[in-house]
């Protein structure tokens, strides 16, 4: 399904797709599916040779196009991992990219919390890297036994490869084996009075027992499972996950959006995206409720899907609808607040500008000082939601000076001849920060060098710097908006997140060009150097007030030393 600029707002699937397409267009409809059949302008169709086919070819195009009606396809939650890297000093990080760089990965974690747990318990255990520090410069986790890479000493490559043993087989079940080594060691310590040990020892068995042997043992055997369980009304759906690994529910995950087909059909390509698209491992066996199509999801994932009807799986799958249920319950509310605060006041403000519900927002704010390092940046919210990858920053080129509406003019060009060059979505209402000056400059280029005619606004402040009016038609006028009004707090936070935006990049390229005049002249000093300096250091000021022993130490040549230090003590005395 597409809207008026051509733009894929749905895709779906039918065994009967005449009947399914008539639905929409007749009989009552809840509010969101009022919304889809509204901006629907044209259908385009695709007949395939059987039901896995259709629901592959579903799941792609969504990936490839990305529909805003597809909600439930578009969370693309990536799970933690516990790697060991495989540097000459090996550290422990999570990690949310599994790379071939010959790392050693655990998990998943479903709950990050569970994720950092661990670690932190393998942090007191094991004293791997943590720290950057060059040997001979203790870092305060070698004075608690907990990195010894930056001793006068550190561990050889055998010692190494002992320690990553110990925690490889500790995340691996091998956590009992360890307790008990340690409880031994308590006990030995205790005997011989050393109760400081003895009570050190103690606390690490209470942290193993709390983070890895919390959960309850579910099913008998160790094979690793996924259970989902569904529930839906109101023309939403909320399905839960239940991570089954080694026997143990270790996590769960809850998903809740909208649907516009067939309950079934929704829950079997929500399982196949969740797979195949969002790149969830695999367990062995994954359970599901009575009535799924287990072929066709087996056929599709090639693990084994089953539907039990007795005992304690089949418990477990009803937990999981019972909990979706629960959930769906709870979420409602909030559903219906964000909905309030976001989709119905899109709608409210098209109703009162009387243009078209401005469903893709884009908003511009120019900053500098005095006209130093001018910068523009443009924010993009859709239906009343930011869309951070839309996002974009300017650096304003062809404008001298503190000139606002000439940057206006600058950056309004830009963007829209890239957008009509490349053929990108057109916005349905531009907002500029600014008053009738700098929308009369953006309304120029739009309609008489573009020949665009999209609906543009203007956003006043008050001395107080907080939104104070809302600007709109030809000539500007003030748009009457009530300051408790869902559409007033919409416009507000994109004001205050396109200003956001753009101060923070006027930060960012101001710290950049310092840097660069301090460091960037001085002979001797390139790349490299600099961002070694940089990273030991950490700012220029501490390079100025460092003795010269602790730069050359660095491998920075004595003179080219002495050259940085006079260098910039002469740009300090400026």
């Amino acid at each position: 399904m597409k809207d008026r600029h051509g733009t894929i707002i749905y895709v779906g699937k039918s065994k009967l797709l005449k009947n399914r397409v008539r639905s929409y267009f007749t009989g009552a409809h809840d509010q969101k599916t009022q919304r889809l059949v509204q901006e629907i302008e044209d259908f385009e169709y695709i007949i395939t040779s059987s039901e896995i086919e259709a629901l592959i070819l579903e799941m792609n195009l969504i990936k490839k196009y990305d529909p805003k009606y597809n909600v439930m396809l578009k969370d693309d939650k990536s799970y933690p991992y516990l790697k060991i890297t495989s540097e000459r000093h090996p550290r422990l990080l999570i990690t949310r990219k599994i790379k071939k760089d010959k790392g050693k990965y655990f998990g998943p974690y479903p709950n990050v919390i569970a994720a950092r747990e661990t670690k932190k318990l393998l942090d007191r255990l094991y004293p791997l890297r943590k720290c950057n520090n060059p040997p001979g410069r203790p870092c305060l986790y070698y004075h608690m036994n907990q990195c010894l890479a930056c001793g006068d000493k550190p561990p050889s490559e055998a010692e190494y490869k002992e320690i990553v043993q110990n925690v490889t087989s500790f995340l691996q079940g091998g956590y009992k084996e360890i307790k008990k080594q340690l409880t031994e060691k308590m006990l030995e310590a205790s005997e011989q009075l050393n109760f400081e040990r003895a009570k050190e020892l103690r606390d690490q068995i209470q942290h193993i027992e709390v983070v890895m042997e919390q959960q309850k043992m579910t099913l008998n055997d160790t094979m690793d499972r996924d259970v989902f369980g569904f529930s839906y009304d109101k023309g939403w759906m909320c399905i839960q996950v239940f991570f089954i690994r080694q026997g143990k529910l270790i996590e769960r995950d809850v998903s809740v959006f909208p649907f516009f087909d067939e309950a079934e059909d929704t829950f079997l390509s929500y399982i196949g995206r969740f797979y195949l698209h969002q790149a969830h491992p695999k367990p062995k066996q994954i359970l599901v409720p009575i009535g799924t199509e287990t072929t066709l999801l087996e056929k599709l994932l090639e693990i084994e899907v089953h539907t039990p009807y007795r005992g304690k799986k089949k418990e477990l799958v009803e937990l999981a609808m019972e909990n979706a249920k629960a959930s769906l319950t709870e979420k409602f509310s909030i559903i219906e607040r964000d909905e309030e605060r976001t989709v119905l006041a899109v709608e409210k403000l098209g109703e009162i500008l009387n243009i078209e519900i401005p469903h893709r927002i884009e908003a511009f704010d120019n900053s500098n000082i005095q006209g130093t390092d001018p910068v523009s940046a443009m924010v993009v919210f859709v239906d009343g939601k930011p869309s951070k990858k839309d996002y974009r920053k300017y650096k304003i080129k062809d404008v001298k000076g503190p000139d606002d509406y000439e940057t206006m003019r600058e950056v309004i060009r830009r963007r829209y001849t890239r957008v009509l060059k490349e053929a990108l979505p057109l916005p349905d209402l531009i907002i500029v920060d600014g008053g009738k000056g700098q929308m009369n400059a953006a309304l120029d280029v739009l309609e008489n060098e573009l020949g665009l005619d999209i609906p543009l606004c203007g956003l006043a402040k008050d001395d107080k710097h907080r939104t104070s009016e809302l600007l709109y038609g030809t000539p500007p006028s003030v748009v009457e908006l009530s300051r408790q009004s869902q559409e007033f707090y919409l416009i507000q936070r994109i004001q205050d997140e396109v200003h956001r935006f753009a101060i923070t990049f006027h930060r960012q390229l101001r710290g950049k060009n310092l840097i660069q005049s301090a460091l960037d002249t001085i002979p001797g000093v390139g790349e490299k150097r600099k961002k070694l300096l940089l990273k030991h250091f950490k700012s220029v000021n501490e390079i100025r007030q460092a003795p010269i022993e602790e730069i050359t130490r660095l491998g920075i040549p004595h003179n080219i030393a002495e050259q940085i230090l006079t260098e910039l003590n002469k740009e300090n005395e400026k």
